[in-house]
């Protein structure tokens, strides 16, 4: 897939240039240590570098550790995203061949394809959450990483994971009781 990115200025396109050839390779390699795919880790670079394009008002200073960081925290949600895509095909696929192989007497379709779309409506939800509470929150629940670990992983405190998983805890039931996905006694 090829996209064109329009500039607005001359500085701007240097500016966007500069930020791609000086950190194309650190990026890059932090998709792969989320992915251990190179493929993937490619795409979710891609995909960054036009999340980056698009959010170029909010960078100031390019070689600070602030843009660093917001850097890496882009491409790190982007392969978070599509990390969990690619476990989602590969569950519903052998989760199916699965029950189907095992239980083909007994197997209830309609249950299957029930339980498929609530998981899907709750990933739904999880992706209206903040970047910022929706990366710690997926590290520890789908990924199954330590506060440690995910402090690491993101560049932040320990004090801050378990702030943001709570707050992401929260905004979640909030949008789950708005989606009508749980009731409000739940």
């Amino acid at each position: 897939m090829f996209i064109v990115l329009s500039f607005a200025s001359e500085q701007e396109r240097d500016r966007f240039e500069y930020l791609f050839h000086r950190y194309k390779k650190l990026l890059l390699y932090k998709a792969n240590g989320i992915l251990h795919d190179h493929a993937l880790a490619e795409d979710a670079t891609s995909e960054a570098f036009i999340r980056i394009y698009k959010n170029m008002h909010k960078i100031e200073d390019l070689n600070s550790n602030q843009t660093i960081s917001f850097l890496v925290t882009i491409v790190t949600n982007t392969a978070l995203t599509i990390l969990n895509k690619e476990k989602r095909k590969q569950t519903v696929v052998v989760d199916f061949e699965d029950t189907f192989k095992q239980h083909s007497d007994d197997f209830d379709l309609e249950q299957h394809i029930i339980t498929n779309v609530a998981t899907d409506n709750i990933f739904g939800c999880i992706n209206q959450l903040k970047e910022e509470l929706k990366a710690p929150f997926l590290l520890k629940y789908a990924h199954q990483l330590s506060h440690k670990e995910i402090a690491k992983v993101l560049n932040i405190t320990e004090n801050n994971v378990t702030v943001r998983i709570h707050r992401a805890k929260q905004k979640l039931v909030t949008i789950l009781h708005k989606e009508g996905i749980i009731n409000e006694t739940a």
